[in-house]
């Protein structure tokens, strides 16, 4: 059984001919004739009453017209359907805190380019707080997230864990800082302090590594890629995962260095998630899967310590 069998006698029905009917579908009158036949022998029912006149719809025939229509609609409700993710996945929305775009978020998207050509990715950076609220509503397809060791993780998404490192004090390569092997805390308050603003998880690192005590002077930004831009230009200190700043384009260039806290191991990780409910375009699974294999080949360049 084909769909266009039961599309055929949908239009005998409607138009009550099989003349007119061929017209519409631009159909020799035999060939649409000789299809309905074959639909006809393979249901074991005369669907269509056939004299002189012309040819109508039988009365076995009719009983099964609202089951034939149901099939019908329930294809063009799939087509629909199929026809909406596609259009959907033209666009795949991407929220980031902004911690790993060299090392992971460029490639992925290079390779994601070269896959989907058609397909665009829109890139936003956002607070962690506010990527998985654009997660649940629909808005964000993927989000990329830090986290601390020891944090819980959401259950309302799918998480993957794609890198995991240190913290690093990130510097100029002519600060003070950058000659020392590691940093303690009180090197790091004789420095300026580019500080990333609340709602950053390493914000709340940041905090709970000075403990209470004040940095000589700070600035306050909104992600990592700002900030160690302020540190290239000399206006002090930032601290940041180490996947974050080896191998950034800065860091190449000899515009920025890091260097390890001393007697801190905490660990920030890299994940994507995505949201439990709900389907998922194919391209933003195709993007997620990119992310997991760029993350799984990931060997950041560069090196830190005196």
């Amino acid at each position: 059984m084909r769909i266009e069998q039961l599309e055929y006698i949908e239009a005998v029905t409607r138009l009550g001919s099989l003349r007119r009917a061929a017209e519409e579908l631009h159909l020799s009158q035999p060939a649409l004739s000789e299809t309905v036949r074959n639909l006809e022998r393979e249901l074991g029912v005369d669907l269509l009453d056939r004299r002189r006149s012309g040819a109508k719809i039988s009365d076995d025939g009719r009983e099964l017209l609202p089951h034939i229509i149901g099939v019908l609609d329930a294809v063009d409700r799939l087509r629909q359907a199929a026809d909406h993710q596609h259009q959907t996945s033209r666009t795949v929305r991407l929220g980031t805190v902004n911690a790993a775009t060299v090392p992971l978020l460029v490639p992925a998207i290079r390779s994601f380019r070269a896959s989907h050509p058609a397909t665009q990715v829109e890139v936003i950076a956002a607070q962690e707080s506010e990527i998985h609220r654009a997660l649940l509503e629909g808005r964000f397809d993927l989000g990329l997230v830090n986290y601390l060791q020891g944090d819980d993780m959401p259950p309302e998404f799918h998480t993957t864990e794609l890198l995991r490192g240190r913290a690093v004090v990130c510097v100029r390569p002519d600060s003070p800082l950058a000659a020392l092997r590691t940093v303690s805390v009180a090197d790091l308050l004789t420095e300026p302090l580019v500080v990333m603003r609340s709602g950053y998880v390493m914000h709340r690192y940041l905090h709970r590594l000075l403990a209470g005590r004040t940095p000589s002077f700070s600035y306050s930004t909104d992600g990592a890629e700002m900030g160690k831009l302020m540190v290239a230009e000399g206006l002090g200190a930032t601290v940041l995962p180490d996947f974050s700043v080896l191998g950034d384009p800065l860091e190449r260039s000899g515009s920025i260095t890091c260097r390890p806290l001393e007697g801190d191991a905490t660990e920030v990780v890299m994940v994507v998630q995505r949201r439990l409910s709900g389907s998922v375009p194919k391209a933003a699974r195709d993007l997620h899967e990119l992310f997991v294999q760029r993350a799984a080949t990931h060997r950041p360049g560069g090196s830190y310590g005196g």
